[in-house]
Formats: C-alpha cells, structure tokens, sequence
C-alpha cells in the first residue's frame, strides 16, 4: 500500500483554527487533499486529527479518517514522525501492509499533484530513505548579519565578507510541503536529515512555509498568481 498521511490537529497556537482557516474560498485542508487524490499515487489519503470538526471536512472533500488521533499524539511538541509512525502502525494492524507513506502537510496550499508524481520517481529510482521539498535561499546565508542587543551588528561568518556570492555553496531549506519516506523509516522514526535523504527542489512561486498571518497573506498572492 502507498498511503498518504495528512497530520492535523486542533489548537493551533500563533494562527488560531489554522488548518481549517479559509485560504480564498475554501479551508487551507482542502488544497492538500485535493492534490493528493489528483495524483492517483495513494491507495489511501487519510487525515490524521482529535478534532471532530477537522475530521468532517476532511471527509466533505475526499479523505478518509479512519481512527481518532490519541491525546498524547496531539500536543504542539508532538513531532510529525510520531503521528505518521502511529498512522502506518495503525492502517498494518487493521487493513494492510504499508510500503510508501508520504507526509502532506494540511497548510500547504501551493502544493502540486504533479510535484508529488514527479517527486516519487526520484524517490523510487534511487531507493532513498526520504525526499522532500525544499527551496534555494535566494540569498547566501553564509553572509549572513546579526544584530546585538545593543543593536551594533557583525557578520555571522566573517571570512565571507569578501567572498563573491556566486563563490559561495548553494544552501537550501525544508519549506514544509511533504515528505516521502519508506514506511519502515517512518515506523523507526528514522531522522529525515541523513545520508540516505534528497531534496526535491521548488522554486520561490511554489512554495512557502505559513507560520503566521503575514506568511498566510503572501501564500494567498503567490497562489493566485501561479493558479488564478
């Protein structure tokens, strides 16, 4: 079984009711699930939730909920590879044997069908542990500045002051849209950040993290620009 698990709890603390909020005219789980089913990949889309209300609209549109997620799964230092690791465990022990399980994320709007298709391929072709999405920092961090609080301000590496950008390495980061693992590295919560883990690369318009209102506004212009 490919099986695809949507992590989705209550009690969103710096954007209240965040992964059910209207994103334009529909709640931003609506845009995961969408693009999840128009894949085709999964033999299975469940949304993992302790909320009741999260549950039922997840249904509306087309995932499954087949289990209450427990409390101790549910608090906001719970990491992702618990919730999927409880989900494979729970789908082997009622309905089959899980090989592929990718994580989508339920606020991440600007999510393809085809990046996760695509995504799978390089996954599969090289039998990697994980694959997920990341972005180019479009800025190299390795010029980075701080500030004290005395508001002076130095070089975070100053060797780099006089390096040109493009004699820098090209850095990334995760932009929190979705992960593959093989369901066995998720059950062992095996660390997303080794050897055996690749990227698949997104660029500025494709992607961008929600963590607060100022982020959820700019994930409302990138989308209707690239969809609208």
């Amino acid at each position: 079984m490919i099986l695809c698990v949507i992590p989705a709890r209550s009690g969103s603390k710096r954007i209240k009711n965040k992964n059910i909020k209207k994103f334009l005219d529909k709640p931003i789980i609506f845009y995961s699930i969408k693009q999840a089913l128009k894949s085709k990949l999964f033999d299975k889309v469940i949304v993992s939730t302790n909320s009741l209300k999260i549950a039922n609209i997840a249904k509306k549109y087309g995932a499954e909920v087949l289990f209450d997620r427990p409390k101790k799964l549910s608090g906001d230092r719970i990491g992702t590879q618990d919730v999927v690791s409880h989900a494979i465990k729970w789908i082997e022990k009622n309905i089959s044997k899980v090989c592929d399980v990718c994580c989508v994320y339920p606020a991440a709007p600007l999510i393809e069908s085809k990046n996760l298709v695509n995504s799978y391929k390089i996954f599969k072709k090289k039998n990697w542990d994980y694959i997920f999405t990341a972005s180019k920092f479009y800025y190299p961090i390795q010029r980075a500045i701080i500030q004290s609080k005395n508001k002076n301000i130095k070089m975070l590496e100053k060797n780099n002051y006089n390096k040109r950008s493009q004699d820098l390495i090209t850095t990334y980061h995760d932009v929190g849209q979705f992960y593959w693992g093989k369901a066995n590295s998720w059950k062992s919560k095996k660390t997303i950040f080794n050897s055996k883990t690749t990227i698949f690369e997104l660029d500025m318009f494709s992607s961008h993290d929600i963590d607060t209102l100022e982020d959820w506004k700019i994930s409302e212009k990138l989308f209707k620009i690239k969809f609208k």
